[in-house]
């Protein structure tokens, strides 16, 4: 196949060939539909953006229903698939759906744990022209990294009445009878948490590291810490830990920042932390005091779809799950089994993320093409259904044909 492997330094960043090979995964549903629109806008815009010296070899990896059909009953993910995501190093990924029985909690889950893929990151920023609740849009630009490896979606739970749901209510009552805290039903049903300081750490690390190569001034820390204390209050702790570790030069606390008269200084980034369910507010009355969230897996989870809802809902929001010598690119919304082979829906949440995946890669200039042509189809307000009801004098086009109007634009601009 023409086209080169991409590499990796020591640090976790890609080093990526004119012609790299890059996989990609259509998904269930919707996913054929937007997959070619997405295909189409990415190819033409490292077309034009670099003369045609550069050009993306997409291979196609299977998971889900189209994997299922081609390696047999049962088998959504095959492990040649993951072996391919781990080769490739960076994916772009459809959505995808975990029929029921099929032996998967969640395929996305399942590929972010097998794959170390620690650090789910996602973008939310306001597109002009995108039908949306908040008064302000334009002010919400913020970047979450949510923990993508344990807290709840660890998986380790037990249903209620059984055994060992039982067996562990037992032990657990055991000792808060010795120290005289309150006891657990028996017809509970348990489940694990764990949250680790390796693996908050690093989350962390690469959260200020964004911040430090995108010009961000906040970090934010948030998490539940006033009642999980000894494990979303260790977030909190761990947090704060590496960045005066590995970071004490660039970072400073609010603390500090009263001896600078609550002016962030400049070539400093601001380290502080919020309660998870305070931060649902200030998303919505102070989103302009907010550049990176960085958070607990099911926190991130919360606020990243709440936060995209704030700047036109989840066809609008991007989404990559990142490890050191990988990274899945993917669209944040499900697989609309309804609208599948419609050529109906908004490909906007896999284009964006194909955009955040160019600028993974440092192909900027290309991301910055679809953005501009993005705003203005938009802004023409040639929509797909899903903004075209909520626009006045909207023209609504199918899928692909909004892929083509930004294509369009693109040469244009």
């Amino acid at each position: 196949m023409e086209g080169k492997i991409i590499s990796w330094t020591s640090d976790g960043k890609p080093v990526v060939p004119e012609i790299p090979i890059i996989g990609f995964i259509e998904g269930d549903g919707i996913g054929p539909d937007i997959w070619k629109a997405t295909k189409g806008v990415l190819d033409k815009a490292v077309e034009i953006a670099y003369s045609g010296s550069r050009r993306i070899i997409w291979k196609e990896l299977f998971a889900g229903e189209k994997a299922q059909k081609i390696y047999g009953e049962g088998n959504l993910l095959p492990e040649e698939t993951l072996q391919e995501i781990s080769r490739l190093g960076i994916v772009l990924k459809g959505p995808l759906t975990t029929p029921v029985g099929g032996g998967f909690r969640s395929l996305n889950v399942t590929i972010r744990q097998a794959l170390d893929l620690y650090a789910c990151i996602r973008p939310v920023r306001y597109i002009p022209g995108v039908p949306a609740p908040l008064k302000n849009p334009e002010k919400v630009d913020v970047v979450i990294f949510r923990e993508n490896t344990e807290d709840v979606y660890a998986g380790v739970e037990w249903e209620a009445g059984s055994k060992e749901a039982k067996e562990l209510i037992r032990l657990i009552n055991e000792k808060q009878r010795q120290k005289g805290g309150s006891l657990i039903s028996e017809e509970s049903a348990i489940g694990i948490k764990p949250i680790s300081e390796k693996n908050t750490k690093r989350l962390v690390k690469k959260a200020i590291q964004y911040a430090i190569e995108n010009n961000r001034k906040v970090v934010t820390l948030v998490h539940k810490g006033n009642i999980m204390k000894f494990t979303e209050g260790r977030f909190r702790d761990w947090g704060y830990e590496v960045a005066k570790e590995e970071f004490k030069d660039i970072t400073i606390t609010e603390e500090e920042l009263k001896k600078y008269e609550g002016k962030i200084p400049e070539g400093k980034i601001l380290i502080n932390d919020r309660i998870a369910d305070a931060m649902f507010q200030q998303l919505i009355l102070r989103p302009e005091e907010y550049d990176i969230l960085a958070t607990p897996n099911l926190n991130g989870d919360y606020l990243s779809d709440a936060a995209a809802a704030l700047v036109g809902g989840l066809g609008m929001a991007p989404g990559a799950n990142i490890g050191d010598r990988c990274a899945v690119f993917e669209a944040t919304h499900g697989t609309a089994p309804k609208y599948a082979g419609l050529d109906k829906v908004n490909p906007s949440s896999l284009i964006l993320s194909g955009v955040e995946m160019l600028r993974f890669m440092g192909w900027n200039e290309a991301a910055e093409l679809i953005l501009k042509s993005i705003e203005k189809t938009v802004q023409n307000k040639t929509v797909t259904y899903d903004l075209a009801r909520q626009m006045d004098g909207a023209r609504e086009v199918k899928c692909s044909e909004f892929g083509l109007e930004i294509q369009k634009n693109m040469e244009a601009l």
